[in-house]
């Protein structure tokens, strides 16, 4: 197995990265995260995740172990394969993928494209207790206020999603605004949301 590549940035997409170490030039499909963490080096060293089966040669890509590390755990849930755990951490960062998981926001999972009802609920049991400790201190929050956080995402992000805003895009200004008002109200952080989106 391949732990890492350390080489030259050849080329650069949102979602491939051509790495060249010692004259051979490495495909590896990355997250946006990863497109993020890597524009405008021209050395780069990234942790791998080698995919060999009898009709592909895949290798995932990752700027640091912790977005490794969740993908691994992603594609252990029934029904995620590698680029749909790609897509997913395409969506969110690390951590607040964490704080999803961690707070049973299925809303903010489903927005996925690609992610069902029951796979979000899956990803969510299945990971729950998986996820201590990858997204650092993210996950520090007491449950009480978890709950009310999760009550009040998903009441903001279902409404901004009727009124035509796209998921993925809603999610993460909800998910923004709770961070910096905790004790925002449904309609407050809609309020907010509106002026951002």
């Amino acid at each position: 197995m391949i732990e890492y590549l350390r080489g030259e940035l050849a080329e650069l997409t949102p979602t491939t990265a051509i790495i060249e170490c010692a004259g051979v030039g490495y495909e590896t499909n990355i997250t946006l995260n990863t497109f993020s963490a890597l524009q405008g080096k021209k050395d780069v060293k990234v942790y791998i995740y080698e995919v060999i089966r009898e009709d592909t040669h895949q290798l995932f890509a990752f700027s640091n172990k912790h977005e490794r590390e969740l993908f691994l755990l992603l594609i252990s849930v029934s029904g995620i394969g590698g680029n749909t755990a790609r897509t997913i951490l395409s969506a969110f960062t690390v951590s607040e993928l964490c704080e999803a998981i961690a707070v049973g926001n299925e809303a903010a999972i489903k927005s996925v494209k690609g992610i069902g009802l029951k796979t979000a609920q899956r990803l969510i049991i299945d990971l729950k207790d998986k996820i201590k400790g990858i997204g650092g201190d993210a996950i520090v929050l007491s449950t009480t206020v978890a709950t009310v956080n999760s009550e009040v995402v998903d009441g903001a992000t279902s409404a901004l999603i009727m009124l035509g805003f796209p998921a993925a895009a809603t999610n993460k200004v909800v998910q923004a605004i709770i961070k910096s008002e905790p004790t925002a109200t449904v309609e407050q952080v809609i309020k907010l949301a509106l002026k951002q989106l």
